[in-house]
Parts: C-alpha cells; sequence; structure tokens
C-alpha cells in the first residue's frame, strides 16, 4: 500500500504541474517508504518527512499544527526536533485507529500537497481495514 500511495500522490501533483517528494510514516512515526520525484529541491524529503512525523505523532493533518501555533506561538510541539508547522501531511487511518501518515512536499503551497496525500490515502482506502 505504501508504494501505491507514494506513486498516486507524486502522480497527482506531477498532473497538476508539481514536483513533489512523499514520505510514508508507520504507527511508531519511523519513515517506510520515501521518494523522491523527479526535480525536485533537496529540501522536499526532509519537509516531507517532517511533515508525516507531525500528522502521525499528533494524530492531525499537519496543517492543523499551523493553526495551533498561530493561536499560541509559545506552543512547545512545535519546537519539538521532527515537528514542523505546515501543511502537507495526513494521517492514515484504520477506523479510529492513526496507523502512519503521509507528508508530501514541493508544490507551491501546503494546500497542494495536501490534495495529493488526500488522493493517495482514497487511492488505498478500501485496502485500509
Amino acid at each position: 500500500m505504501a508504494f501505491t500511495m507514494a506513486q498516486t500522490a507524486v502522480a497527482t501533483c506531477f498532473a497538476n504541474g508539481y514536483r513533489v517528494s512523499v514520505t510514508i510514516v508507520g504507527r511508531n512515526a519511523e519513515t517506510i517508504l520515501q521518494v523522491r520525484g523527479d526535480g525536485t529541491g533537496p529540501h522536499t524529503m526532509e519537509n516531507s518527512q517532517r511533515k508525516a512525523y507531525t500528522s502521525r505523532t499528533f494524530r492531525i493533518p499537519s496543517g492543523e499544527m499551523v493553526k495551533r501555533y498561530k493561536e499560541n506561538p509559545q506552543n512547545g510541539a512545535v519546537f519539538l526536533s521532527g515537528v514542523v508547522a505546515a501543511q502537507g501531511a495526513l494521517p492514515i487511518q484504520v477506523g479510529d485507529d492513526v496507523i502512519g501518515a503521509i507528508g508530501v512536499s514541493g508544490a507551491p503551497g501546503g494546500e497542494k500537497d495536501e490534495v495529493c496525500a488526500k488522493a493517495a490515502i482514497d487511492k488505498v482506502a478500501a485496502d485500509l481495514k
């Protein structure tokens, strides 16, 4: 499933004109799969991993961390190693259980990265049981 998700995210973003990198992390926020898309900046690998780590750790879309930081700039969570306040990652769930996350980086705006992450999750939704 991780391969399918990564391929779907890269293909979805590419179809929209964006070159991205994708990271999928597992239940313990460990990297399961990382793909650097052709023509992406070197920072996109780290950024996609940090987005995925943030999403899995807090069981939220990584963009939610942006809102939390704006509401409380002293929120210590954003200063933890590996955490980033940036949109572009979504938790992977089986029912209410968060089993991982997918992070995407490279599109011009986290909302565009998130669309590709959602397409990837939607692609395997029937298998997430």
